[in-house]
C-alpha cells in the first residue's frame, strides 16, 4: 500500500464527478431537472442526493455523494475484512444510477467510493495509520441487446484500464460478471462492465487516476448509447418488457448488493439510498418471451459472461 493517501483529495473528485455527471444527464433534457437535496447527521457525516424524475429521456436518474463516518465497520464492509471488524471507519462515494424512458436504451449505473479503516489497537485511526482502498466501477443493463452497444461500453472499459496494466480490464472485468449476477435466476444482472474493491495496490495517486478513468469512460460511454436509443420508436409490448427486466435489477438491488447493504446497516438515509430503484416495475407470473423474439434474444445472446 505505497503511497500516502489524500482523503481530501479523494472526496474532491467524487463530489466533481457527482456535478459532471449531473450536468451530462440534464443535457439530454428540455425541461427537466435535477432536485438536489442535501443533508447533514451528527457524528454520522454529510451528502446531497441529486434526483431527476420524469424527464423525457430519464424516467428517473440519481447522483448521490455522501461522506460518512462510524465507530465500527458495517457488516457489508466488515464482512470481508474480518480483521478490521469493530474499527472506526470513513466512506465517501459517489452512486449514480440511470433509468431512462425508452425501453431500447439501458439502464447504467456507476459506483464509486473510498474508505479509510482505522489502524489495530490503539491507533489514532483513519487513514493515515490504518488502511484505505477504492472500489466500485459501473455495468450495463439493456433491455434489449444491440451488440454496437455492448462492445462500445467495454471497449471504453478496456481502454480505462489499459494505461494500468495488461490483465487490469480482464480482471475487473471477471470481477463484474460474477459481482452482478442473480443466483435465483441464473443469470447476470446485464452486460457487465468493471468492478473492483480494495483496491490500493498501485499506491494512491495512481489508483485515484484510475478512478477517474473509470469516471471519464462511464460518462462517454453511457451517453453515447442513450443519445443512439433515446428515440428509437417503441410501444406497449417493449414497456411491459422492460418493466419487468426492472424487476430483476430491483431484486439485485435490494437482495445482493453491497452498497445498499452498507447504507441501511450504518443507519443511512433510506430515501438516498433506494434511490437506484426504478420507478415503475413489473413481477408477472410465468412471463416467457416468445422463442426467436428481441426478448428471448437478450436472455439468449447477452445475459452471460462473454468477451466482449
Amino acid at each position: 500500500m505505497s503511497g500516502a493517501p489524500d482523503p481530501a483529495a479523494a472526496r474532491a473528485f467524487l463530489a466533481e464527478f457527482q456535478a459532471r455527471a449531473a450536468a451530462a444527464f440534464e443535457a439530454f433534457e428540455p425541461a427537466a431537472r435535477f432536485r438536489r437535496d442535501p443533508w447533514t447527521r451528527d457524528g454520522v457525516g454529510r451528502g446531497e442526493t441529486r434526483v431527476l424524475e420524469d424527464g423525457e429521456t430519464f424516467e428517473k436518474a440519481g447522483a448521490n455523494f455522501s461522506d460518512v463516518r462510524g465507530a465500527a465497520l458495517p457488516p457489508a464492509a466488515s464482512a470481508r475484512h474480518p480483521e478490521l471488524a469493530g474499527r472506526e471507519f470513513t466512506a465517501a462515494g459517489v452512486s449514480i444510477v440511470c433509468h431512462p424512458r425508452n425501453p431500447y436504451a439501458p439502464t447504467a449505473h456507476c459506483n464509486l467510493r473510498f474508505f479509510t479503516a482505522a489502524g489495530a489497537a490503539g491507533g489514532a485511526g483513519g487513514a493515515a495509520d490504518g488502511v484505505w482502498w477504492f472500489g466500485g466501477g459501473f455495468d450495463l443493463t439493456p433491455y434489449y441487446g444491440f451488440e454496437e452497444d455492448a462492445r462500445g461500453w467495454h471497449a471504453a472499459a478496456r481502454a480505462a484500464c489499459a494505461p494500468f496494466g495488461d490483465g487490469v480490464y480482464a480482471r475487473f472485468k471477471a470481477a463484474c460478471d460474477e459481482y452482478f449476477y442473480l443466483p435465483h435466476r441464473g443469470e447476470t444482472r446485464g452486460v457487465g462492465g468493471l468492478f473492483f474493491d480494495d483496491l490500493n495496490e498501485w499506491g494512491f495517486a495512481r489508483t485515484l487516476d484510475f478512478a477517474r478513468a473509470a469516471a471519464d469512460a462511464f460518462l462517454a460511454a453511457y451517453g453515447e448509447i442513450v443519445e443512439r436509443r433515446r428515440e428509437t420508436p417503441y410501444g406497449a409490448r417493449e414497456r411491459a418488457w422492460q418493466k419487468h427486466r426492472r424487476g430483476r435489477y430491483a431484486e439485485f438491488n435490494l437482495l445482493y448488493d453491497r452498497g445498499t447493504l452498507f447504507g441501511l446497516q450504518h443507519g443511512g438515509r433510506a430515501e438516498s439510498i433506494l434511490m437506484s430503484l426504478p420507478p415503475e416495475c413489473g413481477w408477472g407470473y410465468g412471463v416467457r418471451p416468445e422463442p426467436g423474439s428481441p426478448e428471448a434474444a437478450l436472455a439468449a445472446e447477452f445475459l452471460g459472461a462473454r468477451d466482449w
